[in-house]
């Protein structure tokens, strides 16, 4: 075992190890006594279920982690790696091809380990506690234009990125983050018009008080709105949300149906305010901008690396290609990329905030944002004291409670 070996090792038990902890100090941290800000808003059965609904979840999480860390190590040291680009090579297809095989066999891989886990936790723990409303058709068809869409979106940049390290030499970094760039805002634009309703239906909201208080208020905040449609969420779960898509005249917004269905105009007006804070915060602008700096970075360290021997030599393969790079930089970069998730998810708090006092300031009635969040947060289940150390790890929105609290105080 050379040095990045041991470096990936420790970076994989110490992640775990965190976790795990985080997850230990979470569970520790429930208490038998409901918050005050949230007395009569539930039952002692309904505040149970949902203690319930985490230990449930977590202990889940951690079945779940143990696998996908036992397969990989095993994998790993019982030379898999070198078995597939053996396999691969034999093919005698060009680089690029050789390279879609590879990477393609592991990501099958990897789906067909979880996917008794993400059967699990739909039709057994999502059933157990009365969110789940997807179909076995819905699932598989789901999991097959999930498949569809990889092959004929994934595939083909990921064949782009593997030509350009594969042929542009020290230009290749820089290439492959304008490509990124460049399909990222590609994505704004298709997203919402063509994959979003491949999955879901998009209907208009329909004429009357709910879409006349949401233009109006969009109008008093200067927010060019006429895209509002309805998503039926209640096809797959009895969870609620809401949220924007999209840039320019492919802008819209979507309302959950169970979102409807459970909250009041004043509420659901609170809430879109809340996400029209985010546009007026220039909130996404400024992640998306971070997003961009980050690619550049990850693409830049990889063009140092995804032909460095040691690397291969910590897998256990014999020769150097540029698929098996990617793959392995992505085991190595894992690390790097933990800390800056933590700090994009530290910012994403703070922009919660902020949206949140944008809403309480400027929604007709402010502080129905917090009489939405106490609703979701019963009828979601919701963690109501997290532990710190969890929130610092897992949460890019802060704990129910801390919203509730600022926005009462500042509304």
């Amino acid at each position: 075992m050379n040095l990045i070996a041991l470096i990936i090792l420790l970076a994989l038990l110490l992640d775990t190890a965190l976790n795990l902890t985080a997850d230990i100090l979470n569970l520790g941290q429930l208490s038998a006594e409901l918050p005050p800000k949230l007395t009569g808003w539930y039952d002692a059965d309904q505040y149970r279920r949902s203690q319930n609904y985490l230990r449930i979840n977590t202990r889940f999480g951690w079945i779940t982690r143990l696998v996908d860390l036992t397969v990989l190590l095993i994998f790993w040291f019982g030379g898999g790696f070198t078995w597939l680009d053996g396999w691969v090579r034999a093919l005698n297809y060009p680089p690029v091809a050789t390279g879609l095989i590879f990477i393609g066999a592991l990501g099958f891989f990897k789906v067909l380990i979880g996917q008794p886990f993400a059967l699990y936790d739909t039709f057994v723990i999502e059933a157990r506690f009365g969110f789940n409303k997807t179909t076995w058709k819905t699932y598989i068809f789901d999991r097959f234009k999930a498949l569809v869409l990889a092959v004929l979106i994934g595939a083909p940049l990921l064949a782009v990125v593997l030509l350009f390290f594969q042929y542009a030499g020290v230009n290749a970094w820089w290439y492959c983050w304008l490509l990124t760039v460049g399909f990222m805002l590609l994505m704004q634009y298709i997203a919402p018009t063509w994959i979003m309703p491949l999955f879901n239906k998009f209907e208009p909201l329909a004429e009357g008080e709910l879409r006349a208080a949401i233009l109006a208020y969009a109008r008093q905040i200067n927010f060019p709105l006429d895209n509002i449609v309805v998503m039926d969420g209640s096809k797959r779960s009895t969870k609620s949300n809401a949220f924007f898509t999209g840039f320019g005249r492919h802008r819209r917004i979507a309302l959950f149906d169970t979102l409807i269905a459970k909250h009041t105009t004043e509420e659901l007006v609170a809430v879109l305010a809340h996400e029209m804070g985010h546009f007026k915060q220039k909130h996404i602008l400024k992640m998306m901008i971070i997003g961009i700096a980050q690619s550049g970075l990850m693409f830049y360290i990889l063009s140092w690396f995804v032909s460095y021997p040691a690397l291969f030599q910590a897998f256990g393969v014999e020769h150097v290609s540029v698929y098996a790079g990617l793959v392995f930089f992505g085991l190595l970069y894992a690390p790097l990329d933990t800390v800056m998730g933590i700090a994009m998810q530290y910012l994403s708090r703070r922009h919660e905030y902020e949206a949140d006092r944008f809403a309480a300031a400027t929604a007709p009635q402010g502080k129905a944002l917090a009489q939405a969040l106490k609703k979701l947060s019963v009828d979601n289940l919701s963690n109501l004291c997290p532990h710190p150390f969890y929130v610092f790890l897992n949460y890019s929105h802060p704990p129910v409670l801390q919203r509730i609290e600022a926005i009462e105080k500042n509304g």
